[in-house]
């Protein structure tokens, strides 16, 4: 009888495992990733750093901050093939909008740039154009729009994360 006490005592530990792994797995996010897409504009490379750093950041290659944040696209259900990803367009910050969030992050406080003068002062362009663009500009509200066409499947692509 004790034997038997043991094996019972065995599965009742095994299911008890079973399902605390299950409810961590339901339980868990996995839709925000803690990493992002940069790109160095010197080496013309992709390279995945922290989601919060404030672009431009140090790039691979130098003590030089030529990293801007890069979104990346592909197919849909293709974004783990890096032949299919290709770079939408590259977003980074007007010099007085760095310092700005840069010094709020480091006080704990909120930037004194205002919310439409922030928007103003992001600035995108395409992978292979040499200038950027207020992201609220005509030129880049279309960069920033333009990679979302359906393909001849007539499904948009997907934004990629690391």
């Amino acid at each position: 009888m004790r034997r038997q006490n043991f094996k019972w005592i065995g599965v009742a530990l095994l299911v008890v495992a079973a399902g605390w792994r299950l409810w961590m797995a339901l339980r868990s996010d996995p839709g925000v990733s803690e990493r992002a897409w940069f790109y160095d504009l010197s080496e013309k490379k992709l390279f995945i750093a922290q989601r919060g750093l404030i672009p431009p950041i140090r790039g691979i290659n130098s003590a030089e901050e030529d990293g801007v944040r890069a979104v990346v696209v592909a197919p849909p259900g293709k974004c783990d093939d890096p032949a299919a990803r290709r770079i939408a367009y590259l977003e980074t910050n007007a010099p007085e909008l760095k310092q700005s969030l840069d010094t709020a992050r480091a006080a704990g406080t909120t930037p004194t740039i205002s919310r439409g003068q922030a928007q103003s002062l992001r600035l995108v362009r395409r992978p292979n154009d040499t200038t950027w663009f207020s992201l609220g500009s005509p030129e880049g509200e279309a960069i920033v729009s333009e990679w979302a066409v359906p393909g001849p499947d007539g499904l948009s692509p997907s934004v990629c994360t690391p």
